[in-house]
């Protein structure tokens, strides 16, 4: 025993002295079956599954016979069939046994209103609700939070009954932020978890692959059918150097998003590796991994780590941490010259802080430029409000790195000169802030504190300062910076940073400003620079837990009622689409030809309509209504082919509907991009669409749609997408022989009467071709039941 302690006190890698203690202290077969490990302290009856994953992961090993990455480790591991499925990176697809579901509530209505529709009784896995987008940033955390409680009691008395009745945890209003709340209690390394939110990848700094879906995808692994994904490529990321002064976690994927843009991690998973990756903390590499979903990223991840291990140790998971070193090199780190599809290098060393925007999360500025490329640009100089916390940004250390520039500030007389907004990201961690004092000095820089929930970086603002129109600049660390995106305002140019550079610039009250060489004017009139900003990476007294928001659902609740009300404008009970009656689909209508970026708020936007998420009919009169008609560059105003008068998007598409009129939308690039909303193919469907036809899709967007029953379709040639006018009719032929890897033939009928024939790609497997035949997946899931 004390030759091993000296090896182990001797080693300088933290990985190979894990090996060494393995060894040294050898757990027997018998005792080890014996102590099995829970996944959570709230799914006792769920143990970890490295055992499992370690027998799976060794049949797909002798299989492949190469070495593996860890995003393979993890994935492969959680394969259906190991021995049988083909596994080709960017071609197969994978049927994967998912460990867990977390759901947030705004999508959780539509995920619940589709599981209750699939008549089984209970979730076959442990599965969450967590209350986080539906809580409006008006006044300050306590009212907030009142007012959201009261105005939404509906939603949340639906949610509740619906986790109790069918198995299903419940995170009440107040918790925090779905991924904080993951992080905290339930991540773990190894863990493949999907959940309904397009920033669920956060929880990849805990060494785990959790990828963000549509709701049905959620109903899939519920009801116990293997979940579909096509088998992700790998991109790596290799981190060398060390974070240090004013360069933080965020700064590295701000880097990232710059190089790959939008879609360049379209398809694939971001793996990051290297000895950089040791200088950033768990929270901080959950940042990174959080804002990969800008990116088009499947998800990110980390190996596992000591920085993991500490995160677990504090969040009082010491058996956890136990169990994943027993496993850190054989299942939770990558193989020795594994192959990535692409590789990145960062010299953390010299990478310089960085803010990106305004409109978009990949135009990337360092921090000594953005001044300049505003005033060429145009963009207001000015800044309007400064906003920290979020899913992104809002762990301890970052909390407490912006209370170290806080400090100083008020050490030379100075406060925030714009509003500050802090939005704490869980229960815990407001409650660790409130106890250490770091939310005490945060408002005496003129922060107001907010409700632990999603708040301003999803639009949940009612911002007050300027008039809708107005142009302006905002800063904050969240994740996402589409126009209209956290204020509903298109005027407003958001820029997107790190918690520290927020801080800094609210001081400043200008985006001319780089804290890392300019000075600062105390109040007696000296110039000062600040320091670079220090945090504690955990708190020294732990963590404080804060109020308990958590209800566990009963062992047994099939005698429990989950109503809605008929009359009710939050929540309606859906109808099964119609079924495909086999005929193809011919002089289809141009509902609208989306011009530019079109993103899942333009289709189903958010803000004041995240109340109807639980209202098929209610939300649809959003749909469309943020995009550009390509007809008249103009939002919400398209031409009625029928009638050839002008309406609103949705007020054309009832009358469609209305009139047995099929339509079609064709968009542009990477449509679909950002949040993972299933409502932006919910209502084309409801509302009468057939197919979107697009030069490429994102990731999640595409697969919602082939959920719902809807075609979607890209150009085989993309230059066919100017072929087509608002006026023409479009005719989607053979489609009885639709099959997986064949072209569409389409035909477009123009006014004049001249017909083009052009050809349309999909990648639909058999499985989603008959998806579409059945009218939607929930409808294929009944006839699978039934029998048929």
């Amino acid at each position: 025993m004390a030759y091993c302690m000296r090896v182990l006190h001797r080693q300088g890698s933290w990985l190979l002295a894990l090996e060494i203690q393995q060894r040294c202290f050898h757990v027997s077969p018998l005792a080890a079956a014996a102590s099995k490990v829970a996944m959570s302290k709230f799914d006792k009856d769920a143990p970890l599954p490295y055992e499992k994953l370690s027998k799976t992961l060794e049949v797909v090993k002798k299989r492949l016979n190469r070495p593996l990455t860890l995003s393979e480790k993890v994935l492969y591991s959680h394969l259906d069939e190991p021995a049988t499925q083909e596994i080709e990176r960017g071609k197969s697809y994978l049927r994967l046994r998912p460990d867990r579901v977390a759901m947030q509530d705004a999508t959780a209505q539509m995920a619940m209103l589709q599981f209750i529709s699939s008549g089984l009784p209970r979730v076959a896995v442990p599965s969450t609700i967590h209350c986080d987008h539906l809580i409006e940033a008006q006044i300050g955390g306590t009212k907030d939070l009142a007012r959201a409680k009261d105005i939404n009691e509906e939603v949340y008395k639906f949610l509740a009954s619906a986790g109790a009745k069918y198995g299903v945890g419940f995170w009440k209003p107040g918790s925090g932020i779905i991924h904080q709340i993951i992080l905290e209690n339930y991540a773990f390394p190894g863990l493949l978890m999907i959940g309904t939110d397009s920033h669920t990848p956060n929880g990849g700094g805990l060494g785990c692959l959790c990828i963000g879906v549509g709701g049905a995808d959620a109903v899939d692994v519920m009801a116990n059918i293997p979940w579909e994904l096509k088998c992700p490529k790998v991109i790596g990321v290799k981190l060398t150097g060390k974070l240090s002064g004013w360069t933080s976690p965020k700064d590295v994927i701000l880097k990232v998003a710059g190089i790959l843009t939008v879609k360049g991690g379209t398809g694939a998973i971001v793996e990051y590796h290297g000895p950089g990756v040791d200088s950033i903390s768990c929270t901080g590499m959950a940042t990174i991994c959080n804002m990969g979903a800008e990116i088009g990223a499947t998800t990110s991840l980390f190996p596992y780590n000591s920085r993991m291990r500490d995160y677990l140790k504090a969040t009082r998971r010491d058996d956890i941490a136990s169990e994943a070193d027993k496993y850190a090199k054989s299942l939770l780190t990558a193989d020795a010259n594994a192959p990535y599809d692409q590789v990145i290098e960062l010299d953390l060393n010299t990478l310089e802080p960085h803010i990106n925007g305004p409109f978009t999360p990949d135009l990337a500025h360092p921090i000594s430029k953005v001044g300049k490329t505003a005033e060429e640009k145009g963009w207001p100089l000015d800044i309007k409000v400064g906003l920290i916390g979020s899913c992104t940004n809002s762990s301890y250390e970052d909390m407490g790195r912006c209370a170290s520039i806080v400090k100083q500030a008020l050490k030379h007389g100075l406060k925030s000169k714009i509003p500050f907004n802090v939005t704490p990201g869980s229960e815990q961690v407001r409650a660790t802030i409130e106890r250490d004092g770091i939310a005490e000095t945060l408002r005496e820089f003129g922060g107001t504190v907010l409700a632990n929930a999603c708040g301003p970086c999803i639009g949940q603002w009612d911002r007050k300062d300027v008039k809708k129109g107005e142009k302006n600049t905002i800063v904050t660390s969240y994740n996402r910076n589409f126009t209209g995106r956290n204020d509903a305002n298109p005027a407003t140019h958001a820029f997107v940073t790190s918690p520290e550079l927020v801080t800094a610039l609210s001081i400043a009250g200008t985006l001319n400003f780089d804290p890392t060489k300019d000075k600062l004017k105390g109040k007696d009139g000296k110039e000062f620079l600040l320091d670079s900003p220090y945090g504690d990476e955990l708190p020294s007294k732990g963590f404080d837990p804060g109020e308990d928001t958590y209800t566990a659902p009963p062992a047994d609740g099939s005698s429990l009622k989950v109503d809605v009300d008929s009359k009710s404008q939050r929540l309606q009970l859906l109808e099964p689409f119609d079924v495909w009656d086999g005929k193809d689909l011919t002089d289809l209508t141009i509902l609208i030809k989306v011009k530019g970026k079109c993103t899942t708020d333009h289709i189903s936007a958010a803000g004041p309509w995240l109340k109807y998420r639980g209202h098929l009919d209610n939300i649809s009169n959003n749909m469309f209504i943020g995009a550009t008609n390509y007809e008249n560059n103009e939002m919400n105003k398209i031409r009625n082919q029928q009638t050839n008068e002008w309406g609103t998007v949705p007020d054309v598409a009832r009358a469609y509907k209305k009139a047995g009129i099929k339509w079609v939308a064709v968009g542009d690039e990477n449509y679909g991009e950002g949040s993972s909303r299933e409502h932006a193919a919910l209502e084309p469907r409801h509302l009468g669409g057939r197919a979107i036809i697009v030069k490429s899709f994102a990731r999640i967007h595409e697969t919602n749609l082939k959920k719902q029953g809807l075609l979607p379709l890209t150009f085989a040639n993309p230059s066919d997408y100017d072929k087509i006018q608002p006026n023409d009719k479009i005719s989607l032929l053979d489609l009885k022989n639709l099959a997986p890897g064949k072209p569409v033939k389409a035909e477009i009928k123009h006014k004049d009467g001249k017909v083009e024939s052009i050809s349309l790609n999909h990648t639909m497997n058999e499985q989603q071709i008959e998806w579409f035949r059945a009218g939607s997946a929930l409808n294929r899931m009944k006839q699978i039941a039934a029998g048929k």
